[in-house]
């Protein structure tokens, strides 16, 4: 592992995990070795984990000044490895008790933060308790599970001399959305990996001045991500939104059915907001309570034009046409529900993403923009045009099905091996609808007023073509064109794609 020498003289070591732009990660325990946070649940597909080992525990070295394990003297450690690692400004990642370790140091270097994120944040360094009665309160969620009695029971035991070791154990149970045998397994690494006698210094008297650190972060204007478990005692997602009140830009996201290690409850649910929030390149925006990820292309005052992906893909899909288009469009490219960076939020269906394509539009101010979509997208689209005229300009459908029942039905689709781009109750959902399609789908066809460009993909698509000339033929205002090149005409065929789109007038 790399190390280097911090402000005094004790060596530090770190973990690389992951490519991209580096994010540091610092563990909570409190004290306890990094190797409880894993690759934070894939986050390392993301970004370059620089995984700090704070001093004690793992790989690094015992400083010789125990008093040195407090929290606030830490700060000096972080900005030691900023230095190290030749970083102007830094993306900062903090779990649990080094929430107050990264409040502390944004406190400290307001310019130095690029971005913060804190998971499940430990709230102390900014003066907000978590009381007992409310910790109670949160772990009742656990109440119809056969080993809850047994470990309520066990919390009883908890009086002042009962050692932190023994605490932790008793209180594990309660610290994950479930109590199964992945959450059993990280929970007894804490055995081998936390540095008790580090741990009681961590929160020594003096380490906090919460008055002085909200001052303090009134200067820091980066963008704060706060992910807070849904089932987690402390802290409450209540106490979250209120450590969130404190910085000028804070995010709150709420996971579901997570408690105090996210990534372990659901990887994916816990990824997602957070590649998100790093990513420039994606805003995100909330339609009846679904968090939605978003790409946007071209001059804030240009004519916009919004894309919307297939079953299976995401916003970034479009990333070539959508630059080609920017050149005199202000372009969106959203992930719909279940896919890519958005929230993986059930129900799914057609019906379901024409409101959230409806909502997403409305949300953002994008009434009357140009619509181009493709596949369960573009059937979406074309439904919501049929909802509600007026709303979409001009439509183009790529390869969008046309809902008559498939003959024969598709059976049940069994899930791949290995990582999706999608929930896979996604496939389970439209596959139901596509067999057994509301009839109206078909024959309100004639309400779509807005002009629509219809590309078909030929001989090679998997859809049959004479259905897509079927639907031309009953909309108002329509042109049918055939690229012979599959499904996926805007990928395999961009140029002629594009120079469709320009000639409809998109």
């Amino acid at each position: 592992m790399p190390t280097f020498t911090t402000y005094d003289g004790t060596e530090l070591a770190y973990d690389v995990q992951g490519e991209g732009e580096p994010l540091i990660c610092l563990p909570g325990g409190p004290m306890r070795d990094a190797a409880y946070l894993g690759d934070l649940g894939g986050l390392g597909a993301h970004r370059s984990l620089i995984v700090l080992d704070l001093r004690g525990t793992g790989a690094s070295a015992e400083p010789a000044d125990p008093a040195s394990y407090r929290c606030d003297r830490q700060v000096a450690d972080v900005e030691a490895l900023r230095l190290h690692l030749g970083l102007e400004r830094i993306d900062l990642l903090g779990h649990s008790a080094t929430g107050n370790l990264a409040t502390l140091y944004a406190a400290a270097h307001p310019e130095r933060v690029r971005s913060l994120v804190l998971v499940t944040p430990g709230v102390r360094a900014v003066g907000i308790d978590v009381t007992d009665e409310e910790w109670d309160e949160a772990v009742e969620v656990h109440a119809d599970q056969p080993w809850y009695p047994a470990a309520r029971a066990a919390v009883a035991t908890i009086g002042p001399e009962t050692p932190m070791e023994r605490v932790m154990e008793i209180v594990s149970p309660f610290a994950y959305g479930r109590w199964d045998e992945a959450a059993q397994a990280h929970a007894a690494a804490v055995t081998d990996e936390a540095h008790w006698d580090a741990a009681a210094a961590y929160y020594a008297d003096g380490a906090f001045e919460p008055e002085e650190t909200r001052a303090a972060l009134t200067a820091l204007t980066a963008p704060v991500l706060i992910l807070a478990g849904e089932y987690d005692g402390g802290p409450t997602p209540a106490r979250a939104a209120e450590l969130a009140e404190l910085f000028a830009h804070a995010e709150l996201v709420v996971q579901r059915g997570a408690g105090h290690f996210p990534w372990v409850d659901d990887a994916g649910a816990f990824v997602r907001p957070i590649a998100a929030f790093l990513d420039p390149e994606v805003r995100t925006v909330t339609v009846d309570g679904v968090r939605l990820a978003y790409r946007v292309w071209g001059e804030a005052d240009a004519g916009p034009v919004v894309l919307v992906h297939g079953r299976g893909g995401n916003g970034a899909d479009w990333a070539r046409i959508a630059e080609e288009l920017a050149t005199d469009r202000r372009v969106y490219a959203v992930d719909l529900r279940g896919h890519g960076l958005s929230d993986w939020t059930g129900p799914y269906g057609f019906d379901v993403f024409r409101d959230e394509l409806r909502g997403f539009m409305k949300e953002l101010d994008l009434v009357g923009a140009d619509v181009v979509a493709h596949s369960m997208g573009g059937a979406a689209a074309y439904l919501l045009a049929m909802d509600e005229p007026g709303l979409i300009g001009r439509l183009v459908l790529e390869e969008a099905p046309v809902f008559f029942p498939l003959d024969p039905p598709r059976g049940h689709a069994a899930r791949p091996e290995g990582p999706l781009g999608l929930d896979w109750d996604v496939v389970l959902a439209t596959d139901a609808q596509l067999n057994e399609p509301d009839p109206a789908w078909r024959e309100g066809l004639a309400a779509i007023t807005a002009p629509t460009l219809i590309l078909a993909g030929g001989q090679n698509s998997h859809l049959a073509q004479e259905r897509l000339s079927w639907m031309a033929d009953r909309l108002p205002e329509s042109h049918l064109l055939t690229v012979e090149t599959g499904h996926e005409i805007h990928t395999s065929r961009p140029e002629e794609f594009l120079a469709a789109l320009r000639e409809f007038g998109i």
